[in-house]
């Protein structure tokens, strides 16, 4: 049994258009998030058998509310506040109950099924009732609630104590931002939008194989696929996410631990996916932003005498910006460094993150804005974010 509270408070400053909209004050807006988060789990495991066969049952529920005091978006120039483009109080809970069956058919065969029932409910309070464009947001207020059951199982089958293969299927959901559950007025100009979903489904499916080799290499390889019933997308215009159409993700995963000595270890990770929308439209079925290829790779050490360390590469491969594919942003590369010492129960440690103080870009977005001078349509380019620069961290923790 566990349980959690946790005060959060978040002003966040952004532009991404600059001068499009605004040519006079300019594009800057505030994101202003204040809450209590409560919340817990309850969780009993219980061994029996039967038929004369090993099993193990698990049961066990999730609750959490959040307690937004305001949520709000505000229309600014150099930090201090112009109007609100939106302003809400929410409340949102949520509860799940699950179960969970494990049997051993075999000494080799396993069977794992789960089933899990969430409910979540939204309020949505709007605080400000006539916003900065003159919009009356008063029937942006309101209630909505929705219910997901989804079911998962996997078969595992061991060859011998050192590999094993399974094959996996599961339900899934995520859930959307609560306001847009009882949005009806879009806040920009007044026009009528149709409110989200407030739960999305998700299927997914695995097939892979696991193991160790002469006690020293721990791989594994899996084929996945998972299908979304609607995209969350980024508008770089807005500096939101709005829902959008089906899609289905597929891909391959590789990783490799290998140990070197007592002390030294290597490892390798591989990700490759392919990301489309399902439907025919005529912007194209890419998914923007959805990253194909991913490799970590590090070394690290643990010495007897508590010095340890460890040596990390992380690379995110080119990706889409558009649908139709047209324009890619670049690949980035970033190294990181870790060292430490532990004595008793003390630990020391120093990172060095992007250790060779690289450049590259940490996320591109393609969309259109406008700096002063410009026509007053903007120009569409590449916007983007580089790498944090290179940073030492030093941390120390006691173990009570």
């Amino acid at each position: 049994m566990s349980a959690y509270a946790i005060a959060y408070e978040m002003q966040l400053w952004s532009n991404f258009t600059y001068f499009l909209d605004d040519a006079l004050d300019g594009d800057q807006f505030e994101q202003q998030d204040e809450r209590w988060i409560f919340g817990g789990r309850l969780d009993y495991r219980q061994a029996s058998s039967l038929a004369g066969l090993s099993m193990v049952n698990r049961y066990g529920t999730e609750l959490r509310y959040d307690a937004i005091d305001e949520v709000g978006l505000y229309r600014t120039r150099q930090r201090r506040r112009l109007g609100a483009v939106r302003s809400d109080q929410v409340d949102e809970w949520s509860a799940g109950f699950y179960w969970e069956n494990q049997l051993g058919w075999t000494d080799r065969l396993r069977t794992v099924i789960g089933l899990r029932y969430d409910y979540f409910d939204f309020e949505v309070d709007g605080l400000v009732q006539r916003n900065i464009h003159g919009v009356d947001l008063g029937a942006n207020s309101g209630a909505a609630h929705a219910d997901k059951v989804a079911l998962k199982g996997s078969v595992i089958y061991t060859f011998s104590p050192q590999w094993e293969a399974y094959l996996a299927a599961g339900q899934g959901l995520h859930s959307n931002d609560a306001r847009g559950t009882t949005i009806s007025v879009d806040p920009a100009d007044g026009s009528a939008v149709d409110a989200v979903d407030p739960l999305v489904d998700s299927l997914g499916y695995e097939v892979g194989l696991r193991g160790f080799w002469h006690e020293r290499l721990n791989t594994s390889v899996a084929l996945w696929a998972l299908h979304l019933d609607s995209e969350l997308l980024f508008v770089g215009d807005a500096g939101n996410t709005e829902a959008s159409r089906e899609s289905r993700r597929r891909g391959v995963e590789l990783t490799a631990y290998y140990r070197l000595s007592d002390e030294w270890t290597v490892d390798f990770e591989y990700a490759w996916t392919d990301a489309r929308f399902t439907d025919s439209a005529p912007e194209g079925d890419e998914i923007p932003g959805a990253v194909e290829d991913v490799v970590q790779a590090g070394i690290s050490a643990d010495f007897a005498g508590g010095w340890f360390g460890g040596l990390r590469l992380r690379y995110f491969g080119e990706r889409p910006l558009v649908e139709d594919d047209s324009v890619r942003s670049g690949d980035s590369t970033v190294v990181n460094l870790r060292a430490g010492y532990r004595a008793a129960r003390w630990t020391l440690k120093m990172d060095v993150l992007n250790l060779l103080d690289s450049d590259d870009h940490d996320i591109d977005y393609y969309y259109t804005s406008r700096l002063p001078g410009e026509a007053a349509g903007g120009v569409e380019d590449v916007h983007y974010h580089v790498l944090e620069p290179r940073t030492v961290r030093v941390s120390a923790s006691y173990l009570f």
